[in-house]
């Protein structure tokens, strides 16, 4: 069974790491907090150094950061996997990040024979836990094939879409439908709210319909309680439309719903709301009403 590296143990990348242990796979693992790392020593990963010497020791190196400059530093900066991978490893990139820094980041490794997937995900940390996250992806088909089923340890529904960069492609879409879907939500529950009718009620009510969505269901019930502890943080979905916008425009498509919802959650972050769950964006909504929508 080939070995695998894994970098980045955060709110997603811990929970992804561990399901491959439970698969059976071995783990290498870096990350830039030693506790992160403990803690998947503790269930049988090893720990390396540097992302050189992890890259050095494994077979497929995975990375999973928070944006197109970290991964960029990781992989091909100073002491980074490009510098201890060998010909015949796989990199396999499961940030959300720019889909041009993808390409970028893929060229540089082809030239050493060393095939890359980007491999960006969507589920949250819920889904980052049971291991079934969505997991969309570029790159070469024959590469995708090969690492199949290690991403299907960590994802339910594991999809090739084309080739490099096609896979944070996929994800930026899937970022604007999620945003744009929060955004709906908190405005019709705020509307319910101050016109006097139990947002839980119209919840139920609408939840069975077209209206209905995976959005819905997942955010309503935390948004009730007032739980807005991050299963993907605002900051990151600031990160991810942000490079919706950059890429939408450099190919020419305007995105004016996106950069409206954007701004909504820029507000939130300058008002200390930033490390929120996303599903947090309804107290935008919330403070221009005046109104709380709770249980």
């Amino acid at each position: 069974m080939k070995k695998i590296g894994f970098i980045g143990l955060g709110v997603m990348g811990k929970p992804m790491a561990k399901n491959l242990i439970k698969a059976g796979y071995q783990l290498v693992v870096c990350d830039i907090v030693p506790a992160a790392v403990a803690e998947l020593v503790s269930v049988g990963a090893v720990s390396a150094p540097t992302a050189k010497d992890l890259a050095s020791r494994s077979d497929i190196v995975i990375t999973m950061l928070p944006n197109s400059p970290e991964v960029k530093q990781v992989i091909l900066g100073e002491n980074g996997v490009i510098e201890g991978l060998r010909a015949g490893s796989i990199v396999v990139d499961m940030s959300s990040i720019s889909p041009l820094m993808s390409q970028e980041v893929a060229k540089k490794l082809s030239a050493m024979k060393v095939p890359m997937l980007d491999a960006p995900v969507s589920g949250g940390e819920p889904k980052a836990i049971s291991g079934t996250l969505a997991i969309m992806v570029g790159g070469p088909s024959a590469t995708f094939e090969e690492v199949k089923p290690i991403l299907s340890a960590m994802g339910s529904s594991v999809t090739h879409v084309g080739d490099i960069g096609s896979g944070n492609i996929t994800k930026l879409a899937n970022q604007i439908i999620v945003a744009l879907n929060i955004a709906a939500v908190a405005e019709a529950l705020v509307l319910a709210t101050k016109a006097g009718v139990d947002p839980e009620r119209v919840y139920q009510a609408i939840r069975g319909g077209l209206a209905g969505s995976t959005v819905l269901d997942a955010k309503v019930p935390l948004i009730l309680k007032g739980n807005f502890k991050p299963g993907f943080r605002m900051e990151l979905h600031i990160k991810d439309l942000l490079n919706a916008l950059e890429t939408g425009h450099s190919v020419g498509v305007p995105m004016p719903l996106s950069s409206l919802v954007l701004e909504f959650m820029q507000a939130l972050k300058v008002d200390g709301k930033g490390k929120d769950d996303h599903g947090g964006l309804i107290q935008f909504y919330e403070k221009l009403a005046k109104v709380e929508v709770r249980k």
